[in-house]
């Protein structure tokens, strides 16, 4: 039995789950990383960004997304602070307000024009809810309401013929999760 298996519960009821090596390797790695065995083995972005197959026993989903999720904002955190002990500080400053201007640009676009949208045979994202989570988002950004790293991880969408690109939606949205991971450091 892995050390996984005694804290993330396998999917069941039919469902498929995340790839239990996969996991295993990804967290072992992570822990290497946060113990100080391997520096840089694994970052913030990496566990943003991470994907598993599928399979049959797999471990369930949402246990490991939120697992992912804690390990995400550890190691941010971690790294703001050694970049703020280090002369970089000035290089991420800088880069944090290159991010937060191209996050400002994309969100002062008019409603249903935001993102590319899907072509004419293709789904994508509901762009009427899009617009409006966005809203929030600039809200949120703004000081005007509260807006949490779950709240932006969390967003989902319905999807529409001729929607807007999910991929240009998602990378908004990590950038997102960064600026506020950024603010937390």
């Amino acid at each position: 039995m892995s050390r996984n298996e005694e804290a993330l519960p396998l999917a069941v009821g039919g469902e498929l789950g995340y790839n239990t090596a996969q996991v295993d390797e990804l967290f072992a790695k992570a822990r290497a990383a946060y113990e100080g065995e391997q520096d840089g083995a694994v970052t913030a972005d990496d566990l943003r960004t991470v994907s598993f197959k599928l399979q049959k026993n797999g471990y369930a989903a949402r246990y490991v997304d939120a697992a992912l999720e804690r390990l995400e904002d550890v190691f941010a955190a971690r790294a703001g602070r050694n970049s703020n002990a280090n002369s970089e500080s000035a290089v991420i400053e800088a880069e944090k307000n290159q991010l937060a201007r191209e996050v400002a640009n994309r969100l002062m676009r008019p409603r249903g024009e935001k993102f590319r949208r899907r072509n004419l045979l293709t789904f994508g994202y509901r762009r009427s809810q899009v617009d409006a989570f966005l809203e929030r988002v600039a809200a949120g950004l703004a000081g005007e309401s509260k807006l949490s790293i779950s709240q932006v991880r969390e967003a989902v969408f319905f999807s529409e013929w001729r929607g807007y690109d999910e991929a240009q939606v998602d990378a908004l949205l990590d950038s997102v999760v960064e600026l506020l991971l950024y603010a937390r450091s």
